[in-house]
């Protein structure tokens, strides 16, 4: 049975801090027994898309550095370029990323190591991972250097997603690490079945240029599959490769659709992927899973808004199973109550008992399960867990930014200042009536 340790969003004192809870489950979980002197060590986070604001923040991410350092590590903090799955995405390329993570917060000044792009800047620097015992994908595409780490500690943000239904280890496993052709793979670009290629197309309904998004549109698909002609929009489905640069546009107003079970076996091929990438760094003994129930979003940090949490903050979970860990999330968040004038107040699952990402995340009512049946079937993890709560420690010291007391470190500066309390001391009123402004 897999353990997944938890730790709740309550925080009261600095050992109780939500930074200091995190790097508790580091080492109650037993990361460290990875991690070898001079091993290099990726830390695989998403760091949120241009104007995201539900991104985990940065500082979790610096403590955890700090402790890989400690244990002699060499990290490194990665991530990989995305498909164009808008019209305006922000890190479809190395250097749009790099841009997009800074403004996020995201540098090695403050993390205290290098920021790497796994893939490369376009997303074809990779390996190819034979996947037998996959459900759907039987190869795939994962980062050379995500692949080519000695370890990994996998950073995610628990929340909900509009194609995958949640985002969580799995997810960020599976789609984080895959490079953009490993992208293309698990969002069935080409497939004979399930890919975009077999989509629907409802060219009737294209007002042709007089729409008044009509150029983006003829602009938005990288290998020219839609052109806009005078009579309405056409659809070239040989040149289709999946990359989902025009959902935002041609299937807002319906021309496009998606074929019958896209979203189920997409979801499914998530967690296909994600095993080809425990596979491609050496084996489910080197990889390590810390999920940040906060901030539960509806949709993913992949989206360029954050839309208001559909429950409160869970907590903080760890594990060394991606399966278990995200169950473990799933059912935390069935029993808690949503949040107040939600998406989940909308959908009607404000209850405890309800399951709140399929109604809130999934655009299309997509079983939250998928991702996990999946994973348990193909053996990326197990279904059966425990969860322990672990308690903070009694001991601040390993939280602690400086151990100099102030009387140490100021007491000489007050000195050589000399005029840091003014004599005879501040300008104020001896008494005040403080009655009235009750």
């Amino acid at each position: 049975m897999a353990k997944v340790y938890f730790m709740n969003d309550r925080s009261q004192s600095l050992e109780t801090s939500l930074v200091a809870k995190t790097t508790t489950l580091f080492d109650k979980a037993e990361f460290g027994k990875m991690i070898n002197p001079g091993d290099v060590v990726a830390i695989k986070l998403h760091m949120g898309e241009y104007n995201n604001t539900a991104y985990i923040r940065p500082v979790y991410i610096s403590a955890l550095v700090e402790k890989v350092k400690s244990l002699g590590g060499n990290p490194m903090v990665v991530d990989t370029t995305t498909l164009p799955y808008s019209p305006f995405a922000s890190r479809a390329t190395a250097l749009d990323h790099l841009n997009t993570i800074a403004r996020n917060g995201f540098t090695q000044g403050v993390l205290g190591c290098p920021v790497v792009i796994a893939d490369g800047y376009i997303g074809t620097d990779d390996m190819n991972i034979d996947l037998p015992e996959g459900f759907i994908l039987k190869e795939q595409y994962i980062a050379s250097a995500i692949g080519l780490a000695d370890c990994m500690i996998m950073v995610s943000h628990f929340k909900g997603h509009p194609m995958g239904t949640y985002g969580g280890a799995i997810k960020n496993t599976g789609v984080g690490c895959a490079s953009k052709r490993g992208k293309l793979n698990l969002h069935l670009g080409g497939h004979p079945t399930y890919g975009l290629k077999n989509r629907p197309w409802h060219d009737q309904l294209c007002t042709a240029k007089e729409c008044p998004t009509w150029e983006l549109c003829d602009n938005v698909c990288p290998v020219h599959a839609i052109k806009v002609l005078d009579t309405g929009a056409t659809f070239d489905r040989e040149k289709c490769i999946g990359c989902l640069s025009c959902v935002g546009v041609a299937g807002v107003c319906g021309v496009a659709g998606f074929p019958d079970d896209y979203f189920d076996v997409t979801a499914a091929a998530i967690a296909d992927s994600a095993l080809a990438a425990v596979k491609a760094i050496g084996g489910p003994e080197k990889v390590g899973y810390i999920n940040l129930a906060l901030d539960i979003s509806p949709w993913c940090d992949c989206v360029n808004f954050s839309d208001r949490p559909i429950v409160p903050n869970l907590g903080i979970f760890a594990s060394k199973d991606p399966v278990a860990i995200d169950l473990a999330c799933l059912q935390k968040a069935t029993e808690s109550g949503g949040m107040p004038d939600s998406i989940a107040m909308a959908k009607g699952v404000m209850d405890p008992g309800l399951p709140k990402l399929t109604a809130c995340g999934s655009m299309m009512g997509i079983s939250e399960f998928i991702q996990p049946n999946v994973g348990a079937k193909i053996g990326l993890g197990s279904k059966e867990y425990e969860l322990e709560e672990v308690p903070p420690l009694e001991d601040p010291q390993p939280f602690l930014f400086t151990e100099v007391p102030p009387g140490i470190k100021l007491a000489k500066t007050f000195t050589k200042k000399g005029d840091i309390y003014p004599e005879g001391g501040f300008k104020a009123e001896k008494e005040v009536d403080i009655e009235d402004m009750r």
